[in-house]
Formats: structure tokens, sequence, C-alpha cells
């Protein structure tokens, strides 16, 4: 472009030339409108000059354009004629007058590209710069560079907008959402060592543009305070304050140490939620007969719970057990810690005091005291409260408190008895009710089944009793014979009662036939048949024992089938008199029950109460064939260890340790190793193989090895039917193995 302003001659050439091209053409299409002529001209002038030929040219530069800022094609043009000293001029003056008689307009946009392309010319010719610039494609490129310049700040002036627009965070804690952008995107694993936690605040906290949840403006909002009061009141639903650190927000006077409360707190919250729902311990921890359905929680659930309720501490504290037992041991907890109302009741030293009942030959024995009403009082004894008699109801009560208390339950209350009754080891009752609390933690929140009422089974393995629960009230209840301590340990577990068996057969468990028959048959080989017993034996070698229906056979006549990994049922016995004993702990791990007529014929009505069946009924089905009678609803089994609850009279009562499962408990709790007790501990699976066995000579074969070509159907499928014994529970990540 500077080359044409230095040889202006070759430039009125070109303009000369344009301009007489333009007088042709016009001459040619005399016929045509004036409208189409401007149209004419522009083909003119773009076959006059081509378009690559501004990209053979330099672009202008700012001196190019101060050069000529106030030049216009008209000036040009008379310019041209006041240059009499240069031939080329003069040569072409006579067509110069013709082309200022046609529209300068084009040959203005047409000029453009070829010199600089001046502003004053962009202003001067609007309407030439306007309409051919939507339908010439070879004045695009050109006039695309002109308001290129006007256009590009007023798109990029509006761009932070949305960003600001999007943001909800006041402006007060827009640092400390900064700072919890930061350690959430870096360092998360700092406070959250679960991966499910990391997902659920990088989500919570990237919905809400990091803005803080527990302070605004560093101040602490109400549910900080609520959540911030309910863990540090830890200690009243049996937890420990110290597993769940209050962060001091007080101190925290910087945006990096308010996100590192903020996230502190949050972690507290998770760790108190999980452990409030699922126990500071995994139940695998403590024995390997403990089968309970995970109910973990999920931390985005509880972020969204806690930080929208109206009360953030009711809503944290919604993670403990709802049950009612729960709730009155969290009481007795407190009366226990001194909390309670009322002072504390002595009984005073005197001579000891012994009920003797009536029997064949002697009458009724009857003490009277006056500590007897304290007695009473300390005893939990509502009725009769101020009677002085040392009856039966009395003796009673006194009984249960030395079972509870680890001492010989005679019903006398001796010196011992009245020392342990005033200076009890509140201590170690204390922890007792601690590790009752924490087992509730583990069995389901609802623990019956909504179709039928909420009905439900619980069966109390240190009280030995079994209950049918209702719509919240106890229906029916009896007692029952359980495991014994040590390899025969009735499991604690959750399954659902599927169906009654009426005359059932009795398939001997393996771990019965090869411990304990097959060596009895190498002492005597025809002790089986004066059981009852029946021995078959595989073509492989393998040796399957059982006892027909009737009235001797070991489950007698009715079973109560809820299938489990454990093998264990509930059924009747032929056995009534072991129900009469205080500790009832004799069978191998299944529970006798000392009603099982009535306790059928309660079952029954609550799944189907159409079919009226009464005890008498059930007896009725009784002979020598199997019958099941199948549940349209399973009612839901809930085996428990409770060595502390509270009785209908709402007396805090404790049994003795049988299993030691509470011992266990609390050496891992005080010796344990923080967050790790949460971790699922593999056990050994029950196996129900049967190896080959040589029989000694003389023992009588049902069916002389003309049975299974294998060991045939295991135990399991014996037993209950099924293909295969339920899979193992799907939990939190195995930590070690033992083995039982």
């Amino acid at each position: 472009m500077r080359d044409c302003l230095n040889h202006r001659a070759g430039f009125d050439r070109v303009l000369m030339t344009v301009a007489a091209t333009f007088l042709t053409v016009s001459a040619s299409s005399a016929l045509a409108q004036d409208q189409a002529r401007s149209s004419a001209a522009e083909l003119a002038i773009e076959a006059a000059i081509p378009r690559p030929e501004p990209a053979n040219v330099p672009p202008p530069t700012a001196a190019d354009i101060k050069l000529d800022t106030t030049a216009t094609v008209q000036d040009n043009a008379k310019e041209l004629g006041k240059e009499p000293g240069k031939e080329p001029v003069k040569a072409e003056a006579a067509p110069a007058p013709a082309a200022e008689k046609v529209e300068t307009k084009p040959a203005d946009v047409a000029t453009t590209p070829a010199s600089e392309a001046p502003k004053s010319e962009t202003a001067k010719t609007e309407p030439a710069q306007t309409e051919p610039a939507k339908t010439d494609p070879a004045k695009a490129d050109t006039a695309t560079a002109t308001p290129a310049v006007p256009v590009a700040p007023a798109a990029a002036a509006p761009a932070p907008e949305p960003v600001k627009a999007a943001s909800n965070v006041p402006a007060a804690d827009q640092p400390v959402a900064d700072k919890l952008k930061d350690l959430i995107g870096a360092k998360a694993s700092r406070h959250f060592d679960r991966k499910n936690e990391r997902a659920a605040i990088e989500k919570f906290y990237g919905a809400r543009d990091f803005a803080p949840v527990w302070t605004q403006g560093g101040s602490l909002t109400a549910a900080a305070k609520g959540v911030i009061a309910r863990l540090k009141d830890a200690a009243s639903e049996g937890l420990n304050p110290a597993d769940y650190p209050v962060p001091d927000f007080a101190a925290a006077t910087t945006p990096d140490a308010l996100a590192d409360a903020e996230l502190k707190l949050t972690a507290s919250m998770f760790d108190y939620a999980r452990q409030a729902q699922s126990g500071r311990m995994h139940w695998s921890q403590v024995s390997a007969d403990i089968l309970y359905p995970e109910h973990p929680v999920d931390p985005s659930e509880v972020l969204a719970k806690v930080t929208t309720a109206a009360d953030a501490s009711a809503a944290l504290d919604s993670y403990n057990p709802p049950q009612k037992l729960y709730k009155e041991l969290k009481a007795k907890l407190a009366e226990l810690r001194g909390q309670g109302n009322g002072a504390a009741i002595e009984i005073t030293d005197g001579p000891a005091l012994k009920y003797t009942p009536a029997g064949k030959k002697q009458a009724e024995i009857v003490v009277d005291d006056p500590r007897v009403p304290q007695l009473r009082a300390k005893l939990g004894i509502v009725e009769n409260a101020s009677d002085t008699r040392y009856d039966a109801t009395v003796a009673e009560a006194v009984r249960k408190f030395q079972n509870g208390a680890e001492m010989k339950p005679t019903g006398i209350l001796d010196d011992k008895t009245v020392k342990a009754l005033n200076t009890p080891k509140r201590d170690k009752q204390i922890d007792v009710v601690l590790v009752n609390m924490e087992r509730w933690r583990w069995l389901p929140r609802d623990l019956g089944v909504p179709a039928l009422g909420d009905a439900y089974v619980i069966l109390n393995i240190p009280d030995y009793t079994l209950k049918v629960m209702q719509h919240g009230q106890q229906v029916w209840t009896t007692r029952v014979v359980t495991g014994k301590p040590g390899q025969h340990a009735t499991p604690l577990l959750t399954e659902t009662m599927k169906y009654i068996t009426v005359n059932p057969t009795w398939n001997v468990p393996p771990s019965i036939v090869y411990n304990e028959y097959l060596p009895a048959l190498q002492q005597d080989p025809t002790v089986l048949q004066r059981m009852g017993l029946k021995l078959e034996q595989n073509r492989d070698g393998s040796v399957h024992i059982s006892q027909p229906p009737g009235e001797a056979n070991a489950l007698g006549r009715v079973r109560f089938n809820f299938p489990n990994k454990f093998l264990v049922y509930q059924h009747d016995t032929p056995d009534k008199n072991l129900f009469a004993k205080e500790d009832r702990a004799f069978s191998h791990g299944c529970m006798r029950v000392q009603y099982p007529d009535q306790y059928a014929s309660v079952l029954l009505n609550i799944t189907m109460p159409n079919e009226k069946y009464t005890p008498e009924r059930v007896r009725s089905m009784y002979g020598k064939s199997e019958i099941d009678l199948k549940f349209p609803t399973p009612i839901p089994v809930n085996i428990t260890y409770q060595t502390a609850f509270v009785d209908d009279a709402g007396k805090l009562q404790f049994r003795k340790d049988v299993y030691g499962r509470d011992a266990t408990m609390l050496n891992i709790l005080k010796n344990g190793r923080g967050k790790d007790l949460e971790n699922v501990v593999a056990h050994s699976q029950p196996s129900y193989s049967r190896p080959a066995t040589t029989l000694p000579s003389g023992v009588a074969i049902a069916n002389n090895g003309g049975g299974f070509g294998s060991s045939g159907p295991n135990f399991f499928e014996r037993l209950f039917g099924a293909p295969t014994p339920p899979p193992a529970p799907v939990g939190r990540r195995p930590q070690r193995v033992f083995t039982r």
C-alpha cells in the first residue's frame, strides 16, 4: 500500500480504467433500470480488480492512515486535474469527468482494498458499506477487518458476568470458600479416609460453590451449634466424645483456619452418624457366631439431612437405635452415672431372710421384716410396695439379682447379698450397659415386618426367653433352652422364619455325626439303633444319620425354620425337665421352645389370621409324616444377647455373661485400634461336606451302601431344602482371618 501512495500516477491509471470500463458496461445495459446500474458497476469493478490483489500488498500501518485521513475519492479526482506536470494524468483527463458523473460510492469501496482503507472513507460511505457487505464475498474479507475492532471489546467485557451471577457465596465467606475448594480438591484425604465420604464432600460443597455450611461471616450457624452439642453429648448414648473432636471455631480467625475447622467438624459428624447407627466395632470383631444385616449410613444423606433440618442436633441423634429397649438402657445409664433422680436406697443389716414354699409336709413360710419395703423398692417391685413380708415375689427378685451379680442364686437375703445390693460394682454395671447399647446398634432398625403389624420374634440368650411382638406389644412369651458355651453357642443373627414343620425328621448335623456319634459307634455298634436313629452310607463312604418323625424325635413335634448359614432353628423337645432350671444353656446351638404348639398357633395366626389356628389344631397334626406350613409373609427372627435390659416394671436387670461376649467387647473397646474396629473380620465358613468313614462291623446300615454315589444332599439341603446355604454377608473390608 505504501508503494501505491508513492506512485500516485499508477493509482490514477487504475481509477480511470475502472471508469472507462464502467461506461462501456453502462452502454451495453441501457435498457436496465437505474437500480441495476449499481450492481453492474460492482460487477465491473470486480472484474477489473481481482480479489487476490489485496493479499499481495502489505497491511496498512498507523502512519499510512494518518497521511490520508481526510482524503476522499472525489478529492483525488480533482487533484488529478491539478497536476499538469504529469503526462499520464493529461492522457486520461478526458474520461475523468465522466467518472465523477457516475456514482462514486462503489468506487470508494472498490478502491479501499487497493489503497489504505482510511477510517474517514468508511464514515463517508456508509450506504456503500452496508449493502455490498451483505452480498459481496470479495468485500466481506475487507469489511470484516473494520468492525472487528469495536466488536471485540464489547464481547470480552460481559465474559466474567455469568461467573458472578452463578455464585451464591456471600462476599464475607468467599475467602473461606476458596480455601475449602483447595482443601477438598487436593487434601480431602487428610480429613476423610473413606472414599464415599470424600465423594459426598466434593458433591455437597461443589454444589454450593464451596460456601461453608457451619459458619457465616466467621460466626457459627444454628446447624453447627446443634451438631456440636450432639457431639459433646455423645457419652449419653454410650459413645466416647473423644472419638468426635470438635474444632475450636473461636480460635479460627483466618480463611485457612475456618476452612480446616469446617472439614474437621464435618468429619466428626460423619464418624458420629456412622458409629451411632452401625456401632463402634463390627460384630465380626467379636465372634464368628454373629451375623446381622449391614445398614451403613450414606454420607451424602447425612449431609443433606443434618444441614437442612430445623434441629440439626435431633437429626444427628436420629442415627442412634430407635428401639424402646435401647432408650430404656440409655436412661438407666444416666442413673448409674449419678444423673438420675432420687437418692440411693440402702438396705440395713439384719438377719438372713428366706422364703420357704409350701410342700407336701410343710406349710409356706413367709418371714416378716421392716427392711422388705426398701428391698422391694431397690429391686423394682411395684406391687405391694409397703408390704413387709418376704414372700415368693421378693425371693424371686433376690434370686434374679444374685444371678445377674454372678452370685449363687439362692433367693436368700444374706449379708453378702445385702452388701452387693448396697455397694454395687457401679463401674462394671456401666460397662455392661455400654456393651449392650453397642449390640443394639448391630440390629436392624426395623425389627419387624410392616405388612404384619411390625410383628417379629426376639430371643434373648442370657435370659433364656423368647417373645413374639406385634404393634409394639408383647403377644406371647416362653422359656427356651439355648446352646452350651463354647463350640455349641447359639449364634446371634437376624433371619426370617418362612415355614413351620410338624412331625420333623431330625437330620443330625455333621458336627454331631463326626464328633459324637461315629466315635460312639466304635464303642457300641448298636447305639444308634437303640436311640432310634437311622444310618445311611453312600458309595463314597460318607455317612448321613437321621431320626424319623415321632414322639421320641429329638426335635419333638414342631420345628420352626429360618434358614441360616449356622444351621440352627427353633424346635420342640421331648426333654421338658430342662425348662425348670435357671440356667438353660444345654443344646448344641439350636433353641428348644417350652410350648411349641402355642408358639406355632401364635405365629400362624399372625401370618394367616383367617385360618384361626389353635394349639389343639396344631396338635391334631401330630403323626408320622412331615407337614410344612408355609407363611405367606415371613416373620423376622432376631437372636440377641442382652445381659442388661429393663424389664416391664422399669427395673434394670443384669444377666450372666454366659458366652463371654461382654468381656470380649470390653477388652476390644479398651484396647482397640480406633476406626480399625469397624473393619470386617473374615471367619471360616461352615462346611457341609462329609468325609468318607470306615464303620465298625455290626453297625446297622439302612441302605447298605446303596445310597447316593457322592455324599448326596448336604446337611443344609436336607434341613431347609435350599440348593445352597445363604452367602456370607457383604460388609466392610475384611481385615484378618480367624478360624473356629
